[in-house]
């Protein structure tokens, strides 16, 4: 998408009575490398500067591309400037092909999230606004200062993912949400015990079919979209918001929704008017 309509789309959602919008962090577009594709701290900053109201973030950051004290001061200079409005999510790099192609490297797994769990261990003695001696791994600082402090107290840190192993204990040291990605929500019960006292978002590709609409048409559209996500809720405003109140009554807190026509306007307005009131 160009920026133009980037910005239509989060200008409709802020109206529409959204609470925020997320931005993916690559460098390309994954699966297909000759799109166009926009840097997501400076697109998420741009949008920031002009909204008013709606939140901004990323599901999620790539831990690899920045150092720890340098993504510090972008959160809390992009907190600043928002008057609050950053959700700060973290991920450790799902696409590897994209991490050797721009000269990351190839670690591991296991290596890349171990140098998260150091990120997040930084960013949060950054925050406090005094100076940090820090000697790990990944990380080594001296007397290092991020000021100013974030507006919000505490910063709302997200992770997401849904790997036992090595991402929900991340969860559970670090995060005060965890995002369950779309391909998880059906495992939600059996995962939320694994992240502690957190709270929990949910995303969900989101197909919604219109009075007169074919709505064979419109799923299979979805599928050939979204399918492979997992998590595809497809249906009636009704249909959705019964959903989506059936996984709050779970102690899931927020959504995160991908539209599947790509978020038109006209669809991010009908869903604020008949699926957002109805959950409200």
């Amino acid at each position: 998408m160009s920026f133009d309509t980037i910005l239509e789309r989060a200008l409709a959602a802020e109206e529409a009575g959204f609470d925020g919008v997320w931005f993916m962090d690559h460098l390309w577009a994954p699966g297909d490398p000759g799109l166009d594709t926009l840097e997501g701290w400076t697109i998420a900053t741009a949008v920031a500067a002009r909204t008013e109201r709606i939140r901004v973030g990323h599901l999620v950051l790539c831990d690899a591309f920045r150092s720890a004290p340098v993504l510090a001061k972008m959160a809390t200079t992009l907190d600043a400037v928002s008057g609050g409005r950053l959700d700060l999510g973290m991920g450790w790099g799902s696409v590897a092909d994209e991490l050797v192609a721009f000269g990351v490297g190839d670690p591991s797994g296991r290596a890349r999230a171990a140098r998260l769990d150091e990120t997040l261990t930084v960013l949060r003695l950054l925050f406090t606004g005094e100076p940090v001696d820090f000697d790990g791994e990944f990380h080594h600082l001296r007397g290092a200062v991020c000021r100013p402090v974030p507006v919000q107290q505490p910063f709302p840190i997200h992770i997401g993912g849904a790997g036992p192993k090595l991402t929900l204990p991340l969860v559970r040291r670090h995060a005060d949400w965890w995002n369950c990605p779309s391909y998880a929500v059906d495992r939600l019960a059996e995962l939320r015990p694994e992240v502690g006292d957190v709270r929990v978002s949910v995303q969900h590709p989101v197909a919604l079919v219109s009075e007169g609409d074919d709505r064979d048409a419109v799923v299979a559209t979805a599928e050939r979209r979204f399918g492979a996500w997992g998590g595809l809720l497809a249906g009636t405003a009704e249909e959705i918001a019964a959903r989506l109140a059936e996984e709050r009554a779970l102690g899931v807190d927020g959504f995160v929704v991908q539209l599947t026509d790509f978020g038109r306007p006209e669809t991010i307005r009908r869903f604020g008017a008949e699926i957002i009131s109805a959950l409200q």
